[in-house]
């Protein structure tokens, strides 16, 4: 079971390997490229903007289907972001919000800036191991495979109880 040892005000999660499995489907002319998301992370968005929870996603990935998921789950999103770990930084100084009070969900190396900077740093089950050693929280999940909805559930369980 998850627990949380500080209050959390604020979600930023990356996208691939997160929302995603990491996997890419590209066709043969790369005039297209496709990737695998997990409807039930998107029914826990959805629960999580019932209960009022501000979320964000920050993703390195400059494909257009990271803007794409994002509308359609309402969740504010910036892609194409090199140094992820600076423009956290940045938002979280433009909106007022203490880095203490946020949970950061990432999966990879590119993530490792975002996951020291916050409260709360949580990594995928399948997460690479050098952030795995600087995570608060591992979720049993997989990015793609339901994670999302894991710490959903987990937040929200925390809020009502």
């Amino acid at each position: 079971m998850i627990t949380f040892s500080l209050p959390i005000d604020f979600v930023v999660f990356d996208f691939d390997g997160v929302f995603t499995d990491n996997a890419v489907w590209v066709t043969q002319d790369s005039s297209v490229e496709l990737v695998r998301c997990d409807r039930s992370d998107g029914l826990g968005i959805a629960l999580m903007h019932q209960a009022g929870i501000p979320m964000y996603v920050l993703s390195t990935e400059e494909n257009p289907v990271v803007e794409s998921r994002c509308r359609k789950l309402r969740l504010e999103c910036e892609h194409g972001v090199a140094d992820k770990g600076a423009r956290l930084k940045q938002l979280l100084h433009e909106r007022g919000i203490d880095p203490i009070r946020v949970a950061y969900i990432g999966n990879d190396v590119n993530d490792a800036s975002c996951l020291e900077l916050v409260g709360t740093a949580v990594v995928v089950a399948d997460a690479h191991p050098s952030v795995m050693g600087i995570s608060d929280i591992i979720l049993t999940q997989p990015g793609g495979h339901g994670a999302v909805r894991e710490f959903c559930d987990a937040l929200l369980a925390m809020r009502t109880s």
